[in-house]
């Protein structure tokens, strides 16, 4: 630290589709949802992060909450500056004489085009940031499960998140062959909305999707310590008549069934790609999981007897990407030639 360090503050954050997650000091400062609610009449901004989530599916006309992050990348440019600005707010509580300038990594999904890459460095930039510096998740992932990732071993990584799921085999400081599906944490909140709708005749909103997802969810129909029933309430779309509905593990697991091949079809086509020598190192070590979609039930032992290669849940699967941008933030120097 230089003697000019209260000048600079240095950021690590996980932009995410489903939470934005701000390191500061090796600390967890900001871990909200993406999302803000926004005056439709002046532009200005309402409320950011849980306050906004508490209020989405549920405004008025004059209101608006926005999810400015779809499938991983910036759908909506001016709320995510917003979003941004609006959460390094909420660390800069304490009244200051001066803005100190801001140095950030932040992290971006290993399929992003050069545009939505240019969407992210925009943003970071207006929102503030002076050194903007990018790293793609998967590899955000290793560092922060502990991988040395410049060694000359292969690991896997899976990063289920709210938008994509990142599938990437790292040796050697890069990423050796990876894929980027948009099949992740939303698809499955989506998934159990269409299910309910069909199946059940009751129209539900994203949030309570997202409760039944968090109650019952799980990747296999069979599991050993089964969640109790969740009880849905909400109208029948016949009649508009409030009914109650019992929600089993394993309707979820059924309905969920589709999105999950998806994800165990594109972890087979990395492994396809992946040279023999890296292959070998794989099996050996296992598959690391990482991201939200890893607390699913079930599911590191559904892969399993698919792949027959074992795998492992990070310690804390949904901070592990926002640990790993904070390390690369730290030795920004020794990983310069991981950052964009």
């Amino acid at each position: 630290m230089g003697l000019f360090s209260f000048l600079t503050q240095e950021l690590a954050i996980d932009l995410g589709t489903a939470n934005t997650i701000i390191i500061h000091n090796d600390k967890i400062v900001v871990d909200e949802p993406s999302i803000v609610a926004i005056d439709q009449k002046t532009g200005k901004l309402v409320a950011i992060g849980e306050r906004a989530r508490q209020m989405h599916g549920k405004t008025h006309e004059n209101l608006k909450t926005i999810r400015p992050l779809r499938d991983g990348v910036i759908a909506d440019f001016n709320a995510a500056e917003q979003m941004i600005r609006g959460m390094i707010k909420m660390i800069n509580t304490k009244p200051r004489l001066f803005t100190p300038s801001l140095k950030m990594v932040v992290c971006i999904p290993s399929g992003s085009t050069e545009v939505e890459v240019r969407a992210v460095r925009d943003s970071s930039e207006h929102a503030g940031g002076r050194d903007v510096f990018l790293i793609y998740e998967p590899m955000a992932a290793s560092i922060g499960i502990g991988i040395d990732v410049e060694a000359p071993d292969g690991s896997m990584i899976i990063d289920i998140g709210g938008g994509t799921t990142e599938i990437a085999v790292v040796a050697l400081g890069g990423i050796v062959c990876n894929k980027s599906i948009r099949v992740a944490g939303d698809g499955f909140t989506t998934d159990i909305q269409t299910y309910m709708r069909h199946q059940h005749n009751i129209k539900i909103g994203e949030r309570t999707a997202e409760e039944i997802k968090i109650h019952v969810g799980s990747a296999l129909p069979d599991l050993d310590d089964p969640p109790l029933d969740f009880i849905v309430r909400g109208p029948n779309l016949m009649t508009a008549m409030p009914v109650e509905i019992p929600v089993s593990y394993q309707e979820i697991a059924h309905c969920l069934d589709k999105s999950i091949t998806k994800i165990e079809s594109a972890i087979l086509n990395v492994l396809e790609q992946t040279p023999p020598e890296l292959y070998a190192d794989i099996v050996q070590r296992g598959i690391n999981l990482a991201g939200g979609g890893a607390l699913l039930r079930g599911l590191s032992k559904r892969l399993m007897d698919k792949i027959d290669i074992p795998f492992h849940v990070a310690e804390d699967p949904l901070h592990a990407v926002a640990r790993g941008t904070a390390i690369a933030l730290k030795n920004v120097d020794k990983f310069s030639f991981l950052m964009r």
